[in-house]
């Protein structure tokens, strides 16, 4: 009886929660009060929070957070050493002859990119060099955007910083083996997923209307793509290499991060004086790691609402073994169709409510972690391709100056689609 009773009032602040984030409340001090209620509505002794809410939630983060550091330093490094900018202006000049194919090249130097790069400056210093020359081969603002936000949460599937974000929920599964063949195969999926969209409205690409979206954000189509530096044609395969090295010699992330950001000084010239190579390496790990401050902490409150969480699972055993079907195909069609629940950090967002869904998933001891971590991960990246709360979309709307509303419309059905063909994938590749 105490257990229900507990569980419904968890559940009651699970609900306040997300009309909190509904309302736009601050997600960092969010997480952090309902780690605080969850400690107090589930009775958790002081110690206990003090130690299994608070101390080891956060320092067993620390590997995560050298992996985002790692990852955002090899974005800023991508950006500022002239490799994206100088992939981005190549793609620009193939556009010129075929619209449709441009706007593909796009998506796949996109889809490049952030397979490794990582965070939200990285979107941004990309997204001011790609998204322009998208309305300059005549795409509309609203379908621009949504192709290129689609396209990075597609590469999310095989980006290590992001994966290492989320194996917190699931310890045991491994950025390796059943799950790069998944990865690649849902990569696959989302990214023609984004290219059957621009087909879809290929009737609206109007170059006459190119000068009037560019003007509109600002941009100067004059510009796109002008003033850069020749590059070896080694350096265009430089955000291949941490996948690659990955795959071939089977290293963890922080290496092949490390070695991809060496290279592209290396190939760029940025280590040809020492004085010059020692202000680009301090100026882009400052302004990596100041990308990322906000999301560290944000991170921080949510592990220890995830810690809050996985001391509660068991208050939600009874209720959720008796509505968790024991059918993994069953249970990933039910995440695929209930995948839209991710959005506004819903129940099945895992950074966001959904970080109580994933403990109390993992706790049951129903399916191991190789399974549930992907499947988790579908409905995440939906949010993370389309959801109002996520940093760089957030970022996207203002630049490109589309509403909320529509990158909803446009974006949601698409992923949909992409989610619940994605769980299958799961449950077919991933032998557990």
């Amino acid at each position: 009886m105490l257990n229900t009773i507990i569980a419904l009032l968890l559940l009651l602040t699970f609900v306040g929660f997300i009309v909190y984030i509904f309302k736009s409340g601050n997600l960092m001090i969010g997480f952090f009060i309902m780690a605080l209620l969850w400690s107090l509505i589930g009775l958790l002794p002081f110690d206990t929070f003090i130690q299994k809410v608070i101390t080891e939630p956060a320092l067993g983060y620390a590997p995560t957070i050298v992996y985002i550091i790692f990852g955002s330093w090899f974005g800023r490094v991508l950006v500022d050493s002239g490799i994206a900018p100088a992939i981005s202006a190549r793609t620009a000049k193939a556009g010129q002859k075929n619209v449709m194919l441009a706007a593909i090249f796009v998506v796949l130097v996109t889809l490049l990119i952030f397979t490794s790069a990582y965070g939200v400056g990285s979107v941004i210093a990309i997204g001011v060099i790609l998204l322009p020359i998208l309305l300059s081969l005549g795409i509309p603002r609203p379908v621009a955007l949504t192709a290129f936000l689609m396209t990075i949460g597609g590469a999310m599937y095989l980006n290590p910083v992001l994966f290492n974000q989320i194996k917190v929920f699931f310890p045991a599964a491994s950025f390796s083996g059943d799950y790069l063949i998944f990865g690649m195969a849902a990569m696959g999926v989302q990214t023609l997923a984004v290219i059957g969209y621009l087909y879809f409205h290929r009737h609206q690409f109007d170059a006459h209307q190119a000068a009037k979206n560019l003007a509109i954000i600002g941009a100067d189509d004059q510009e796109i793509g002008g003033g850069l530096a020749h590059l070896p044609v080694v350096a265009y395969a430089i955000p291949l290499v941490p996948v690659l090295v990955n795959l071939l010699f089977k290293w963890d992330a922080i290496p092949s991060l490390l070695l991809a950001t060496l290279l592209a000084m290396l190939v760029t010239g940025k280590m040809r004086h020492w004085k010059s190579f020692i202000t680009f390496l301090n100026d882009t790990i400052q302004q990596a790691i100041s990308d990322i401050a906000g999301l560290i902490m944000f991170l921080m409150a949510l592990i220890m609402f995830a810690g809050a969480a996985q001391l509660n699972a068991s208050r939600f055993e009874g209720l959720l073994t008796a509505i968790i079907p024991h059918n993994i195909w069953l249970l990933a069609l039910i995440l695929g169709l209930a995948a839209p629940l991710a959005l506004f950090r819903g129940p099945l967002h895992v950074w966001g409510a959904g970080a109580a869904t994933a403990a109390v998933l993992a706790s049951t001891g129903l399916f191991p972690d190789a399974i549930l971590l992907p499947l988790m991960y579908v409905p995440s990246l939906l949010a993370v391709s389309t959801d109002l709360t996520q940093s760089w979309n957030v970022w996207g709307m203002e630049y490109m100056k589309v509403d909320g509303r529509t990158l909803l419309k446009e974006g949601v059905p698409v992923m949909w689609v992409v989610s619940i063909i994605n769980v299958m994938l799961a449950v077919l590749l991933i032998h557990f």
